[in-house]
Formats: C-alpha cells, sequence, structure tokens
C-alpha cells in the first residue's frame, strides 16, 4: 500500500509542476507537458513491478499507436477556444472526440496486426 502511495504522489507532483509552470510560462509549461514522463513513469513502474523487458516493451509499442488517436485533442482544444466556445464544453467536445478515436484504435488496430 506505501509503494502505491509513493507512486501516486511522485506521478501527482509531475502533474503539479506542470500546471505550475503553465500558470507563469505556458510555452514551458507545454514543453514540459509534452514529455513523455506519464509513459516514462508507468514503463519505469512496470519494470519494478514485473522485472519483464517484453511488458515494457509492449507498452513502449501500445503507447506509439495510442498518441495518434490523442493529437486531434491538442488541435482541436485551441481552435474551439478561441473560437469563443466555452472552456468546458470545448473540453467536452475534445474528450469525446478523444474517446471515439481511441474507440476506433481498439477496433482499427488489430484488424491492422497491431498488438495493442
Amino acid at each position: 500500500m506505501i509503494y502505491l502511495l509513493i507512486k501516486a504522489a511522485i506521478s501527482g507532483a509531475i502533474v503539479a509542476a506542470v500546471s505550475e509552470i503553465a500558470r507563469r510560462y505556458p510555452g514551458w509549461g507545454g514543453l514540459v507537458a509534452s514529455l513523455p514522463a506519464t509513459s516514462l513513469l508507468a514503463m519505469l513502474w512496470l519494470w519494478r513491478d514485473t522485472g519483464d523487458p517484453e511488458r515494457v516493451a509492449e507498452l513502449s509499442a501500445s503507447t506509439i499507436w495510442f498518441i495518434v488517436p490523442s493529437l486531434p485533442l491538442f488541435i482541436a482544444l485551441p481552435l474551439l477556444l478561441r473560437s469563443s466556445v466555452g472552456f468546458w464544453t470545448a473540453m467536452a467536445i475534445v474528450v469525446a472526440g478523444s474517446l471515439a478515436l481511441y474507440a476506433v484504435m481498439f477496433w482499427a488496430g488489430p484488424k491492422l496486426g497491431l498488438k495493442l
């Protein structure tokens, strides 16, 4: 249980740091947010928990494929916000769109020979 709390605290601290940096310096916040910190932490935790290089490799490969359906979120959100769409409405639209694209990826991936 302590281990889980440590993992959550470290992971949460990174998210908090990104939001604080972005509040002061949006460009730097974007840079830090774009770093694959979540993926790297997940791979580190998975390695520590399993010691299985194949599982870490599978996680890494799957992450690549799920970046693709998440990219439209980062294109659509600023467009919506700059078009006077309210923040929560814009967030709802991009989250719903991303979920739909993730569902398409889960459906299409195996048909394209991807192991997700």
